[in-house]
């Protein structure tokens, strides 16, 4: 089963998720006025004011589910390839899933593929939490929408479990080509599948060994360009052979 992660993992703290990164692209009015007053009203969240805009071109929003939709058609993957939404509600609910059902119906949640043996978990996020980790472990390709702590952790344990493929979106990258498509400049096409593919060679889970942070960066810039262990704990945990 080829599985795209979103980490969002429930509808109360898919809100709080979303305020927090302070991107707001793709949302109506209403829907962003909404976020940021959350983010601006929760008292232990330092950064109050931030710039939605910068935040995507910097490539530190999570991709939409219809962005989510048009690269993994333009990695190849056919519509007939079944998709596991590691989540719980998504923010903004089917409306915001109708495009990448569109073009991917085979959607599938642990809601729909159980329904009583998940009663016992209603009242233990962490516990339903936990069966989506361990789904997107087992997968046969994880797609991390987002870099949170759970998307790091699999793609590490990943590793850990000898490399199991892991694509890793370049949403920098993505989103200068979603924006020229946006704007005309260049069309949903044989010509973006090249684009996407080049992009992401070198990004499908290979063994390397961890990434420090960028020379000259400093404070949270230092924080966003150095690699979690938990995301790739080689060398220390792995051996190189």
């Amino acid at each position: 089963m080829e599985t795209d992660y979103w980490s969002i993992s429930k509808s109360a703290t898919a809100n709080l998720q979303v305020s927090f990164t302070g991107c707001t692209y793709g949302l109506n009015d209403s829907e962003a006025e909404m976020l940021t007053a959350l983010r601006e009203n929760t008292k232990h969240w330092k950064l109050k004011k931030i710039n939605s805009t910068e935040q995507r071109i910097g490539g530190f929003c999570p991709l939409t589910p219809k962005e989510v939709g048009i690269f993994l058609q333009a990695l190849g993957y056919p519509p007939a390839t079944y998709i596991y939404i590691a989540a719980g509600e998504i923010f903004g609910g089917d409306t915001y899933l109708s495009d990448l059902r569109s073009r991917f119906p085979n959607l599938v949640f642990k809601e729909t593929l159980a329904t009583e043996e998940l009663e016992k978990f209603v009242s233990h996020a962490s516990q339903a939490a936990a069966i989506d980790y361990i789904i997107s472990v087992e997968s046969d390709v994880f797609v991390p929408s987002y870099t949170g702590n759970m998307a790091r952790a699999v793609e590490g344990h990943r590793r850990y479990l000898d490399h199991r493929k892991t694509i890793n979106p370049d949403r920098k990258g993505l989103v200068e080509l979603f924006d020229k498509m946006e704007n005309g400049e260049l069309k949903e096409s044989s010509t973006l599948s090249p684009l996407v593919t080049q992009m992401h060679k070198s990004r499908q889970g290979s063994p390397r060994k961890r990434y420090g942070s960028l020379p000259g960066m400093k404070g949270r810039n230092r924080l966003r360009t150095e690699e979690s262990f938990y995301e790739n704990p080689l060398p220390e945990c792995i051996c190189r052979n």
